[in-house]
């Protein structure tokens, strides 16, 4: 049965509107206007609206990078904050990058608690973070006690999350700058095994090498070998695909001869943000394995 998720504790961030392939969105006391392929139908509010209310545009140049433009005063930088429990809150800095992003992907807060809760209760679970960008589910998961390794293929947004981990008060993450498949095959080379796993794949991207990855053509062998380095008997895993035209039976398939044979609860369904002027973002599939 297909589960339709979206966070639900958010204090800064919330999505305002979308549509006419753009997003409005707040992150802390500032609010952007960007690019979302996804936002196919037309924008609820006005473009006046928008741009009375945005601090800042993205113009892109070509399908990978822009400019930004600024509506009105802002940083370049600035931070927001999350609460995991009462007592755990993770601190993101935020900037304003060449590729659109700005340093979260806030659906992926849901990934984040659920990552939280599961470890929390287990003594010292090791946990793997592939395609892990700034860091959201490996500080939340070091948050629950995990130890923690990080792996990205790009060594500038490695950085920013270990400034991440240091902005939520936490520390000891382990971190690689490596290509997420190569690493997978050296840790079944190495015996060894995560209680929890997560992992994040882009449509397309490259390692640090020039590694050429597309995920339609690799992430079957990608899932083959990150199952062989999932604990059997507890353990956690979510697979993310934010991919056009993905469906959640994809990773439905992928995870469903593991859950099988090691009698694990599979769940599938797609990550989504509620607008505040009433319409639903859709943000990728996932898939995901718990016991």
């Amino acid at each position: 049965m297909m589960e339709m998720l979206h966070p639900t504790r958010w204090k800064d961030y919330e999505l305002l509107d979308c549509g006419d392939f753009e997003k409005l969105e707040r992150f802390g006391q500032f609010i952007t206007i960007r690019p979302e392929p996804q936002a196919v139908w037309p924008r609820v509010l006005s473009t006046n609206d928008w741009e009375k209310q945005a601090h800042v545009k993205f113009i892109p140049k070509s399908s990978s990078s822009g400019d930004w433009k600024k509506l009105k005063n802002m940083p370049d930088q600035w931070t927001v904050n999350y609460s995991l429990s009462k007592d755990d809150q993770l601190t993101f800095r935020l900037g304003l990058t060449a590729f659109k992003h700005v340093g979260i992907f806030p659906e992926q807060a849901v990934n984040w608690d659920t990552i939280y809760a599961h470890l929390k209760p287990l003594n010292k679970p090791r946990f793997l973070n592939l395609f892990a960008y700034t860091g959201g589910a490996s500080i939340a998961a070091r948050a629950a006690g995990a130890e923690v390794t990080h792996v990205d293929s790009i060594k500038q947004v490695v950085t920013w999350a270990n400034e991440n981990m240091q902005k939520s008060g936490l520390d000891n993450i382990r971190w690689m700058v490596d290509d997420a498949l190569k690493f997978v095959k050296k840790e079944i080379r190495r015996g060894n095994t995560y209680q929890g796993i997560i992992l994040d794949p882009p449509a397309f991207g490259h390692g640090p090498n020039g590694e050429k990855w597309k995920l339609e053509d690799n992430i079957a062998e990608m899932m083959e070998h990150v199952l062989a380095i999932l604990d059997t008997d507890k353990h956690l895993l979510i697979l993310n695909a934010y991919s056009l035209g993905f469906s959640a039976l994809v990773p439905q398939n992928l995870l469903l001869p593991f859950a099988q044979k090691h009698k694990s609860k599979l769940s599938i369904g797609e990550l989504y943000l509620p607008a505040k002027s009433g319409v639903n973002l859709p943000l990728g599939v996932w898939g995901r394995l718990q016991k």
